[in-house]
């Protein structure tokens, strides 16, 4: 793919819906529909077509039609089974965006022709505090995940969006906002909201000193929202390549986290540290770059912190150390309006269905700027 083709911001042309699809509503007597997609069949075997049903829509569901899919790392864990949670066949993605072919009775925010998102989640008790509270990500019992995850219902296992169809409860649905790029915006239900969810609950605000750790898809997004919520944003990375990367990114400075005379300079510098780093890394010298009362977010890491961190990095400085998973659903369409308001998009490769184990090989390489996207209408050909 040429180099002019990486990054495509351009509003795609949507075919019209076929009329006889126009106005339907009523689900009581639906049944269970063919799909189409790529799944993994083993923790070791390629990703290939596989022809299965989703489920018969319920009264609060939406049944959509995938356009693009983002490709997330997180897609390539589970179905090599890293995590120890997978179950087989599963389709990955959770970075959806598709437009609404029809809705159940219950449905009051969506109709037909909708372009709509679909991102991490796609149930939770929808009863516990956290839930009530629009975090259903910290649902006390755990959401279901788009993919991999047993539905609430009637137990099977959920299957996600490298596929041509899915079907979700309005709930776990959110609306494109007009003039968002479709194709980019696929990646800021994950990418995006895993970086912007912090940055808010934390109180990011205008003059606020900001360090971005990692330079992927997360992290040149935490440095997009960072800086449009008027944060002066460092990023940090062990590359001197990568500098003028993230100054067209829109970093203010750029700090090599591998040389002691650059990590010394900003010793008690910034208010927030957002860490996208997803392998274990020594956190100690970033505690060290924050000024008393500072509040370093991991974003990325979920092992075990080694090297341990000292005590003393937090004690003296009354500095904290804290976690952020993804958003909630009121969060999610939140971002993609922030995002849509301020020009933001992720940074995006177009790839179709049966480019997608290269795109995995590549991706484990570090080799994409900064997200793989598939187009979906690529798998009528598949």
């Amino acid at each position: 793919m040429a180099a002019e083709d990486v990054v495509d911001h351009t509003v795609p042309t949507i075919p019209s819906i076929h009329p006889s699809l126009w106005g339907v509503r009523n689900m009581a007597q639906a049944t269970a529909t063919p799909a189409k997609g790529y799944a993994a069949h083993s923790a070791t075997t390629p990703l290939a077509p596989w022809n299965f049903e989703r489920r018969a829509p319920r009264p609060d569901d939406v049944s959509i039609e995938i356009l693009y899919c983002g490709v997330c790392h997180s897609d390539l864990h589970f179905a090599q089974d890293d995590w120890g949670m997978a179950s087989y066949p599963v389709v990955p993605g959770h970075e959806i965006v598709g437009r609404v072919t029809a809705v159940g009775d219950e449905v009051s925010q969506y109709q037909v022709g909708d372009l709509v998102g679909v991102g991490c989640m796609v149930d939770s008790c929808r009863e516990c505090k956290a839930c009530n509270a629009g975090l259903e990500n910290y649902c006390a019992e755990g959401f279901v995940m788009t993919y991999g995850s047993p539905d609430k219902h009637d137990g099977t296992l959920t299957q996600g969006g490298y596929s041509d169809k899915v079907v979700v409860s309005e709930r776990f649905v959110v609306r494109m906002p007009d003039g968002i790029d479709l194709k980019s915006a696929a990646p800021i239900l994950c990418a995006g909201i895993t970086t912007y969810s912090p940055l808010k609950h934390y109180g990011v605000k205008p003059g606020d000193k900001v360090g971005v750790i990692g330079m992927g898809g997360l992290g040149h997004m935490g440095v997009k929202l960072a800086k449009a919520l008027g944060a002066e944003v460092t990023l940090f990375t062990r590359s001197e390549s990568k500098k003028a990367e993230a100054k067209k990114q829109g970093a203010d400075h750029v700090v090599i986290s591998t040389s002691e005379d650059e990590m010394g300079a900003i010793t008690e510098t910034f208010d927030f540290m957002l860490d996208t780093v997803p392998v274990q890394h020594d956190i100690n010298p970033y505690l060290n770059a924050l000024k008393p009362d500072g509040t370093h977010i991991l974003v990325g890491l979920l092992e075990p912190i080694d090297p341990a961190i000292s005590g003393a990095n937090l004690v003296f400085r009354r500095r904290v150390l804290a976690g952020s998973l993804i958003g909630g659903m009121p969060e999610t369409q939140e971002v993609l309006d922030f995002c849509a308001e301020n020009g933001i998009t992720c940074d995006v490769e177009m790839i179709n269905i049966d480019q997608i184990n290269e795109a995995w090989e590549r991706m484990q390489k570090g080799d994409v700027k900064y997200r793989f996207v598939i187009d979906m209408a690529s798998i009528k050909d598949a």
